[in-house]
């Protein structure tokens, strides 16, 4: 060895476990001729290496040319004294404090999806084929750093063949934790719906394959928990499925054997192909075409024998129940190869919804699915490997130009996102569409969706996640973050720890998780439009502008409140909202307009509203979309969340671009008042004038576009920050980024978070370590 030789050190964090980052290294400090040693660590991946310098720099430069999904995030160098090493090897990992970014699933790459389809490949129709650049990794880990003995794998013992590949520098299962074969690697078994053994194996596949076909619905364990499938071809199955499944019209999400397949059914563009067919294979909302239709009656009737005699890959139609009422489709394609498998034996799409019952969690354990989903299933496609962090299936969609995530889930999460704030903490969310996220190390790292806290299942879920969200991070939090309303199951879990809790304002972290997302500095406008939230004056908020920089933010804006009788069962009823944006803009009589009650149940509730009795005031844009669909005869009852604005946003879309409706911006000495009784003035003599309902609801959507731009420009901003539920509909977002561009105003949406509560802990983490960085100065 020379007199010029030199060793470093390099501490190496972010996405650098489970990702083929290792042997990457191997390979090019091997083809540089240097020596040392590469190992995982808790913080990431510790590459002691020596050699001369320009052998080290290249080495240093040649970490960030690592391909996908690998990601460097940060290099750390340190200076030793050379050790004399004469090779370089992959070497045993160590535990340790962490910082090791846990890696989403990953579908099947193209190299595994061609062994599995060789029949010459020992691989060949094994459903649990991966390498290091796909398959399973956050859904098995049990703990940092990442190696086989803390995952899901840990009970397979690696056959011969499988470890050769593990030991060969070579291979791209070099060093590949989920290594697997059909020798020493998870096994199918398929069980009727009383839970019975039965077959396993291929014959466990052919079992599920010939069920499907028969138009019976089938529970498959996928890689993050289970789904529920059915012949999206087959009327008579889907309205099984939604009645067993408790969920009359809740769009379902369709998984396609091929682009081909969907291109017959829906328009597809050249970034929603992108998004289907990227690694995170997520369900994508399309446009359908003209023969995605509503069949009914003896239409219906034809349809329904025409798929069960076709032979073709895809039927002439699908049924609109898939997706009542609406103009789009959830569309997804293959996400493991057993799903792979499964498509090309049936050859036609399949429903692939949540396995759950409505309300409840997604099941992720054989013995659970067994049980919670008897009932609903007619058998079970299991396997024997552990789900150990479930997780269900992300939705995007392709809004105002750009891919905006409206659940972050398997392939997404964990999302980290870099930030500069201080201190570590443990943000817990909101109520609906739970999540979680850990701020600490430089960055904020966003769990996945984890549903509803309203159910026992659901809190259990929760409690679990809690644990080990930030242990997967590598931090230990010091402090929580959760919502300012004291009811949330999570500000109760919040108000139960002994650790310190801030308590972040509903709106506000809907905001500030839009400014952690883009890394935006400095004061701008924010704008949170959405169903309800607990405002700082103790009534509920959702129709909000607010001024001020990331750590602090203050109400400048809102709109006209309204009250809402039965409180949160208006949530559910748009005749609600509609009955009381009606007593507040004309009294008892409301206008002499005709509502979706009976005589006496209005009554009673006119007299709680006179009362104030149960009858909440609420500024929430939200709900002021449900009133609107109600008195557009759209929705009165609705059977899931969003309902009544879907509905709209579909009426609008087929209408040309509309004038909007009046709606002055008054001066209040709170702020500004957005006035929405011309607007609904203006409304009503539509309704009565016999106008389609279509261009009033355009004319809706176009009148709050124009009312966010009014509001910036009367304030002067330069930059909004729109967040909120209400942003993901693409409609609403797209008519406002047009209106705020035209008037010279930059706009930031929210694009890899959910515009919804599943981006409120990203928020509320943000806010906390702003706030403490903004304490510490």
């Amino acid at each position: 060895m020379s007199d010029g030789t030199q060793r470093w050190r390099l501490t190496i964090t972010g996405a650098v476990q489970g990702v083929g980052f290792r042997p990457a290294v191997y390979r090019l400090a091997t083809r540089l001729g240097l020596a040392g040693s590469v190992r995982n660590t808790g913080a990431g991946v510790e590459i002691d290496v020596e050699g001369d310098a320009a052998a080290l720099a290249a080495l240093r430069e040649g970490l960030a040319a690592i391909p996908p999904p690998a990601r460097v995030e940060r290099v750390v160098l340190e200076v030793l004294a050379p050790s004399g090493a004469c090779d370089f090897r992959v070497v045993d990992s160590t535990a340790g404090p962490g910082g090791a970014l846990p890696l989403p699933d990953l579908a099947p790459c193209a190299a595994c999806l061609a062994e599995l389809a060789d029949p010459a490949d020992r691989r060949f129709g094994y459903p649990f084929i991966s390498c290091s650049q796909c398959g399973p990794r956050y859904s098995l880990i049990t703990a940092p750093p990442y190696d086989r003995e803390r995952t899901a794998m840990a009970p397979f013992t690696l056959c011969p063949a499988c470890a050769a590949e593990y030991h060969d520098p070579a291979s791209r299962r070099f060093r590949h934790e989920a290594n697997a074969c059909p020798a020493c690697g998870p096994q199918l078994e398929f069980c009727d719906a009383g839970g019975g053994p039965g077959a396993a194996g291929e014959a466990a596949l052919a079992a599920a394959v010939a069920l499907l076909q028969a138009g019976g619905i089938v529970a498959l364990k996928g890689a993050g928990g289970f789904q529920l499938l059915t012949d999206a071809r087959d009327a008579a199955a889907i309205a099984r499925l939604r009645e067993r499944k408790r969920r009359p019209h809740k769009p379902l999400a369709v998984m396609f054997p091929g682009l081909k397949a969907v291109g017959a059914v829906c328009r597809v563009s050249a970034a929603e192909r992108a998004l289907l067919e990227s690694p995170a294979a997520p369900i994508v909302l399309l446009d359908s075409r003209e023969h995605v239709r509503a069949s009914t009656g003896r239409a219906m009737q034809e349809m329904q024998e025409r798929t069960r005699m076709s032979s073709q890959t895809l039927s002439d139609a699908l049924p609109a129940t898939l997706a009542p009422g609406s103009r789009r489709l959830g569309v997804m394609l293959a996400s493991t190869p057993l799903h792979v498998l499964l498509l090309t034996r049936l050859g036609f799409p399949v429903v692939a919804t949540s396995g759950n019952a409505s309300g409840e969690p997604l099941c992720a354990d054989n013995a659970e699915a067994l049980e919670r989903l008897a009932g609903i299933a007619d058998g079970f496609l299991l396997h024997d490997r552990d789900i150990v962090n479930p997780v269900d299936d992300s939705v995007l969609q392709i809004a105002a130009g750009r891919a905006q995530v409206l659940r972050l889930a398997r392939g997404l999460a964990p999302l980290t996102l870099p930030d500069d704030g201080d201190g570590a903490v443990l943000a817990l969310g909101g109520e609906l569409k739970s999540a979680l996220a850990v701020g600490g190390a430089g960055r904020i790292v966003a769990g996945p969706y984890l549903g509803d806290l309203d159910t026992l299942p659901a809190l259990v879920r929760f409690d679990a996640a809690s644990a080990v969200l930030p242990a997967l991070a590598g931090v230990v939090p010091r402090r929580l973050a959760c919502d300012a309303h004291p009811d949330y199951a999570s500000s109760r879990r919040a108000a139960a720890d002994p650790r310190p809790v801030i308590a972040v304002q509903h709106h506000h972290a809907h905001v500030a998780a839009v400014l952690a997302e883009h890394g935006v500095r400095g004061e701008l406008l924010g704008v949170a439009f959405d169903g309800a939230g607990l405002g700082d004056d103790g009534t509920l908020w959702g129709g909000e502008f607010l001024w001020g920089d990331r750590a602090h933010l203050r109400r400048v804006a809102t709109l006209r409140p309204f009250p809402l009788p039965g409180g949160a069962r208006a949530a559910r009823e748009p005749r609600r909202a509609a009955l009381g944006l009606l007593y507040a803009a004309f009294g008892r009589d409301l206008g002499g307009v005709t509502l979706a009650f009976a005589p006496a149940e209005q009554g009673l509730l006119l007299q709680a509203l006179g009362r104030g009795v149960n009858a909440p005031p609420t500024s929430s844009v939200g709900r002021l979309f449900d009133a609107v669909a109600a008195l557009l005869g759209l929705s009165q009852v609705m059977s899931y969340e969003g309902q009544a604005a879907a509905a709209l946003q579909t009426a609008a879309e087929t209408a040309p671009a509309q004038p909007p409706y009046p709606l002055p911006l008054l001066e209040m000495a709170s702020g500004l008042l957005a006035d929405w009784l011309p607007m609904l003035e203006a409304l009503l003599a539509e309704r009565a004038a016999g106008v389609p309902v279509a261009v009033s609801a355009g004319r809706f959507h176009a009148t709050l576009a124009v009312l966010v731009a009014g509001v910036a420009r009367r304030l002067s901003a330069a930059r909004v920050a729109l967040a909120g539920g209400c942003f993901q509909n693409r409609h609403l977002l797209a008519l406002t980024c047009r209106a705020l561009r035209d008037a010279g105003i930059a706009a930031f949406w929210p694009q890899r978070l959910p515009p919804g509560d599943g981006a409120l802990a990203v928020g509320q983490a943000a806010v906390a370590r702003w706030r403490h960085n903004h304490e510490e100065g």
